[in-house]
């Protein structure tokens, strides 16, 4: 019984600049008698993110330091055997993420991470989903910026639709942030190796159950049905309307039939424009080996803009769900994405995880099937906006 183990919560790459914000996270606002530990393979670089958390929460300077290292498959078992919730900002995933994964899925224990690599995500669920059913263990990957916004966001929307009927969402992301140095690893990696996304996305397809007698699928229109104000819209080429429509695949309140579209929504054609021209470049320069070893140098993994820089930044997510007569315009949003709020979403995840009464699920799930109204209920009181614009 995963109970019965020592820690509630161990945070995996807390030295980095992520997972250090994740730690202070958890030690400001995790639910009293959380029990946790931070794991990595520096002690002397654990021992002084501890120091500094100590001085938000005295009671943190006895937080256990454990041993984990990627390379070493015994203490990545170790910490999967002592945890119920195992929380990873080591990236990028593709390159360090399955021993983790393997080790929860064979250990009964919850896992969460912050990726957006559709190859990782594909390959863990043909790899380990079954070992995970078997195990009880269940594997939350995209719980930060990527993907919770939009997966709870296109929940949320969702509810406030008939049911029983078909409908269809759209998504438009309006965002003033910095892209993480993980960020652009794990970009560069994905459009380094579109073979190996596509491959593994068609693996998956072959071994996963499709729902009895409903349709889910992405939207692939270039421009929306719905309008969102002024301005200009692009289809955005993310994980998030894959997990969004896995949760509805996995959950009957879609209903029968079921599609969403998801684009980025911006004020001036210029603007637009640069983002394509940006997109294809990044595209190009990825593919060949000696330009993307330029690229992985522009930014090391671990990096991050000052506190006053992230003060500045903001996210919002609004959404336009039609179906049964009814069209309803709801907004996610909340600060800073890359970093703060992807921290606070990450540990109210494995917080959730750890504390809540959710439903009974097992294997690679996503956050709405996993925690749904729970983590939103979470994440509001935490600042994050849920909430309905227009109803009709």
């Amino acid at each position: 019984m995963t109970a019965d183990r020592p820690y509630d919560i161990v945070l995996f790459g807390a030295t980095g600049f992520t997972g250090a914000l994740t730690a202070e996270y958890l030690a400001r606002n995790a639910d009293p008698g959380t029990r946790w530990a931070l794991a990595g393979r520096n002690q002397a670089k654990l021992a002084a993110v501890r120091d500094r958390l100590a001085e938000l929460d005295p009671a943190c300077a006895d937080l256990p330091l454990l041993h984990a290292d990627t390379t070493d498959a015994a203490s990545i078992e170790e910490i999967a055997e002592s945890a119920r919730v195992v929380i990873t900002t080591v990236g990028p995933y593709v390159k360090y993420g399955e021993p983790l994964v393997a080790a929860c899925a064979r250990a009964g224990t919850d896992y969460v991470d912050l990726t957006g690599e559709p190859t990782f995500v594909d390959r863990m669920y043909v790899k380990y989903h079954d070992a995970a059913v078997r195990s009880g263990a269940r594997i939350v990957h995209a719980c930060g910026f990527d993907s919770i916004p939009h997966d709870l966001g296109a929940y949320y929307t969702v509810k406030q639709l008939p049911e029983g009927v078909p409908l269809h969402v759209e998504g438009f992301l309006r965002v003033r942030g910095d892209a993480s140095g993980g960020t652009l690893h794990s970009a560069v990696g994905i459009f380094g190796d579109t073979a190996g996304m596509i491959r593994a996305e068609r693996e998956r397809r072959q071994v996963e159950d499709r729902p009895a007698g409903r349709t889910v699928r992405i939207s692939r229109r270039p421009a929306p049905k719905a309008r969102i104000g002024g301005g200009w819209t692009l289809p955005l080429p993310t994980i998030d309307p894959q997990i969004v429509v896995r949760s509805a695949a996995a959950l009957d309140r879609y209903g029968p039939d079921f599609s969403y579209g998801h684009y980025v929504a911006v004020k001036r054609f210029a603007t637009a424009a640069g983002m394509a021209a940006g997109s294809g470049a990044l595209l190009a320069l990825a593919t060949l080996p000696p330009t993307r070893s330029l690229l992985l140098r522009l930014r090391t993994p671990g990096d991050g803009p000052a506190e006053e820089r992230r003060a500045r930044n903001w996210f919002s997510v609004k959404f336009v769900g039609e179906g049964g007569g009814r069209r309803v315009v709801t907004e996610v949003a909340g600060g800073d994405p890359g970093y703060t709020e992807t921290a606070k979403m990450l540990a109210e995840s494995a917080l959730c995880l750890a504390h809540d009464d959710l439903p009974e699920t097992a294997g690679q799930v996503t956050t709405a099937t996993a925690m749904g109204d729970a983590l939103i209920d979470r994440l509001v009181k935490a600042g994050i906006t849920f909430r309905v614009l227009d109803a009709g």
